[in-house]
């Protein structure tokens, strides 16, 4: 059985179960599995699955804790009408690349394909754990993971659930698409700071044993929808080694060929779950990490030193902009041997001082990676040059991955089969795409996306239309330093 043990060496190891309701180890590390399965079948049976069958498959294998029938149960109710697209996640060939699409769900972002099912697999664990609090959610979101998290886990029993987003740092459709949030059990506030500000009072309030006592005597226990949790992470791993198959199915590869996987990257959990499921068995020769102008993990790939001491972008491609990437802690765990005394001290480092060096050890480990990063002209670049070639439009974050690959085939020389991942939908960005595309008429944020409907005709995702017509029923903005008063004043 799969157990799953803390980045920082506490030692206890737990149940899949117990670490989707927990979220993060009680060392502060983040968990991780004990060892890593092997795929369940066959390439050539690979290429003709469902994608839900393949979800099954690779989330059973993790969390052999779960019953098939637990494991079934989940995933038919996450990946079932709320998606657009009969395939779940899509693989588009476009030229010589393929486009993993992850946002058909009903946020219309890569966020869905977890966040959909995590909720199910928490109140499965939930149960399994007898556990006798109802379960509080905090969230620290760039913009995607809000809206998932609270579409996810609306009106779901036991559950109630707080999401935290920086005021000014997010799209003016992902801020409606929170605002406007049904159930008794959303709660959203804006903060005066950025994604870090909120993840790092996230963490703190997770990290805080007092403030975890006054919780339960109000009957809570928190958890995270955060990519910290193992419930979001490990599910992600499924959607890369369907689109491995898919791949063999359109024949852009043949089974055993290797692929290079390309990420448009901010908190390092999309990446990490392809590098778990080449871990599985999936052959990749790169795992390709795309930045935008906040390169802090750029910088890091190429040189072994993370370095949080510099300016903050608000960019094109808010979701990235992010200099503290939590999620990389876990490759590092994994590239030093599971040292989990070596990664608590690279993690105080940055704690007191936003800044640490990796091992020789670790900083070879990171030769399976290349980053580069792309700037917002040379997004908006990006966006116009695939649409005029190849009529197909992508938002910012997949043009920096674009972008960012063609730059490493020009580097390398490198032909190897890529498989680039698109984690949004263009009408989440559509201010942004209707500038690449050559409009520079003064629109606001939901004019943009019916002007570039007129101009592609590209469908709007459902959950889209006539955002800026549904009501608002979050409005309230605290100050970064106070999200555990919010909390508490949410949670009376």
């Amino acid at each position: 059985m799969i157990r799953y043990m803390s980045t920082r060496g506490s030692g206890i190891k737990v149940s899949a179960a117990d670490g989707v309701i927990k979220g993060i180890a009680e060392d502060k590390g983040l968990y991780v599995p004990d060892s890593v399965p092997t795929i369940p079948f066959s390439f050539e049976e690979l290429r003709d699955m469902k994608y839900e069958d393949v979800a099954k498959a690779v989330i059973g294998a993790f969390f052999t804790d779960y019953t098939d029938g637990e494991i079934a149960d989940c995933v038919e109710e996450a990946y079932g009408e709320g998606f657009e697209s009969e395939y779940v996640a899509p693989l588009v060939k476009l030229g010589n690349v393929s486009i993993l699409e992850l946002y058909h769900g009903k946020t219309a972002a890569f966020k869905d394909m977890a966040l959909s099912i995590l909720p199910y697999l928490l109140t499965t664990a939930v149960k399994k754990q007898n556990e006798d609090k109802k379960i509080a959610i905090l969230t620290a979101t760039s913009g995607d993971t809000g809206k998932a998290a609270l579409e996810g886990f609306s009106d779901v029993d036991g559950t109630e659930i707080i999401v935290f987003y920086p005021k000014s740092g997010v799209s003016v459709v992902q801020e409606r698409q929170m605002l406007t949030q049904k159930g008794n059990n959303t709660h959203v506030y804006g903060i005066d700071g950025n994604f870090d500000d909120a993840q790092t009072g996230v963490k703190r309030i997770f990290n805080d044993k007092n403030f975890a006592v006054k919780l339960a005597e109000r009957g809570y226990r928190l958890s995270s929808a955060n990519s910290i949790n193992i419930g979001r992470l490990i599910p992600q791993i499924a959607y890369y080694v369907w689109a491995y198959g898919q791949m063999i199915k359109q024949g852009s590869i043949n089974p055993g060929d290797r692929i290079n996987i390309v990420v448009p990257t901010g908190n390092f959990g999309n990446i990490l779950a392809a590098y778990y499921a080449g871990s599985m068995g999936i052959p990749v020769n790169k795992f390709i990490c795309a930045s935008n102008k906040n390169k802090v993990l750029t910088d890091f790939i190429n040189t072994g030193i993370y370095d949080a001491n510099r300016e903050f972008f608000v960019t094109n491609s808010p979701s990235m902009d992010i200099l503290i990437s939590s999620n990389l802690e876990r490759l590092l765990f994994i590239l030093s041997d599971n040292s989990g005394e070596e990664i608590n001290k690279l993690m105080v480092e940055l704690e007191n001082n936003k800044k640490y060096v990796v091992s020789d050890k670790i900083k070879a480990g990171l030769n399976d990676f290349y980053s580069g990063f792309c700037d917002e002209k040379d997004t908006l670049s990006e966006i116009y040059k695939v649409w005029k070639e190849e009529r197909y439009l992508m938002d910012t974050h997949t043009a920096v991955a674009h972008k960012v690959y063609r730059d490493y085939v020009a580097e390398s020389k490198d032909d190897t089969p890529a498989v680039i991942v698109s984690t949004a939908s263009a009408y989440k960005f559509a201010d942004s795409c209707i500038s690449a595309l050559g409009i520079k008429e003064n629109l606001n944020g939901f004019e943009c996306i019916e002007r570039l409907n007129d101009l592609t005709g590209v469908v709007i995702p459902a959950g889209l239309k006539d955002l800026d017509k549904k009501e608002v029923k979050h409005d309230s903005v605290v100050p970064k330093e106070h999200l555990d008063k919010a909390v508490l004043e949410t949670l009376k």
